[in-house]
């Protein structure tokens, strides 16, 4: 039993054990005292709303009738959605507290604490999508349709939609401010919205791997257009911390195809993991376009721990009418430490950390397939 299992409220009384909680995480201790803005938090600092929130999601009769499970992992995201703000809060020119860009780094704490808690990827990952979209269901019919309909896709694939409309529920009620009923109502209207479009709770449908694929990099795209797939070469890219396994994995799994390799580039041209990577990764691109030019397929060997650096080469790959399937190679924090000490050229533990610090597990809008791989 992990901690968020140990800790999460349980009928008949649906207690939130907070001092519990607020001994067993140092990231919930470091809420305590972070300013909010009076106009949508009087209650106080994030800790106390963090408190009212878990309390008030406990409550509801919606949350205590889903499964053990799906109340966990629920719980646990209302716990972590504002992980972020003691590093985003600011006070502006006139007095007012933002936490800008709180909710896209919330994502990634919650990545970094649920990793470390050992929880399954995919428990994982749709607690972390929920965190970085908890703030959509309160101004989503104010946002263009073709973004709207994306982003409630995209929840779809990793998560659902009515989990987050449950979140931003508890965050609401968690709340003292005026304006809460009219976000109650926005929150009712974007479940409707996800219902209507068939997506509530449950994934939304596309006519092939292919149209996905063209959906999320296009944004003219509808998601029920029927694209052709007119790919010619797959190309398979990694993605996964030094010492996660990739190189066992391609092994394995791809015997006799060749690989382009960032590691082997960097030791060609005698470039350390701190040093400017510019050269290997113009090797790597030069090498790719001859293996896509000649219709070859091969595997793209790299961390690849962002989306924006995966995007790179997807693109690449995509403009020479590629198909993608991503592998995301992971292990526990203990391995992953265990094997890169080992590696002949480890990566410096520090630049580990900050690598764990920005990680982006790869997600079905970037590719054909996306394969979630543990290999302890």
């Amino acid at each position: 039993m992990n901690a968020f299992e140990r800790l999460c409220p349980a009928g008949p009384a649906w207690t939130v054990p907070w001092s519990g909680i607020h001994a067993e995480f140092d990231w919930v201790r470091r809420l305590d005292g972070v300013p909010q803005d009076a106009v949508h938090h009087a209650e106080g600092d994030a800790a106390t709303h963090t408190r009212l929130a878990c309390e008030a999601l406990a409550a509801l009769p919606a949350w205590r009738e889903r499964p053990a499970d799906e109340r966990v992992r629920l719980f646990a995201a209302v716990l972590l959605h504002d992980a972020a703000k003691p590093y985003c809060t600011q006070v502006e020119d006139g007095g007012r507290i933002t936490a800008h860009g709180h909710s896209r780094r919330g994502d990634l704490i919650a990545r970094q604490v649920l990793w470390e808690a050992g929880v399954p990827i995919a428990w994982r990952e749709h607690v972390a999508a929920l965190i970085r979209h908890h703030q959509v269901p309160f101004w989503a019919l104010e946002r263009p349709a073709g973004d709207l309909d994306r982003i409630i896709h995209r929840v779809s694939l990793l998560a659902r939609n009515d989990d987050l409309g449950l979140l931003a529920t508890a965050d609401i009620l968690g709340r003292v401010c005026a304006d809460a009923g009219g976000m109650l109502d926005n929150v009712a209207l974007f479940l409707q919205y996800a219902e209507d479009d068939g997506c509530l709770d449950r994934p939304r449908r596309f006519p092939s791997e292919h149209a996905r694929f063209t959906y999320f990099r296009n944004p003219a795209r509808l998601a029920d257009y029927e694209a052709y797939d007119d790919t010619k070469v797959t190309v398979t890219v990694m993605s996964g911390l030094p010492g996660s396994g990739k190189d066992h994995w391609i092994a394995v799994n791809r015997p006799g195809v060749q690989v382009v390799s960032l590691d082997d580039w960097r030791e060609r041209l005698r470039v350390g993991p701190t040093d400017d990577q510019g050269p290997v990764i113009a090797a790597a691109t030069d090498q790719a376009k001859t293996l896509l030019r000649a219709g070859t397929p091969f595997v793209w060997n790299a961390t690849n721990l962002t989306r924006q650096l995966r995007a790179r080469c997807i693109g690449l790959v995509a403009d020479y009418g590629g198909r993608v399937e991503i592998v995301s190679v992971e292990a526990p924090p203990e391995v992953v430490r265990r094997r890169n000490r080992a590696r002949s050229r480890p990566v410096p533990d520090g630049v580990v950390r900050r690598m764990v610090g920005r990680w982006e597990t790869p997600d079905p809008t970037e590719a054909h397939r996306v394969d979630w791989v543990l290999n302890v």
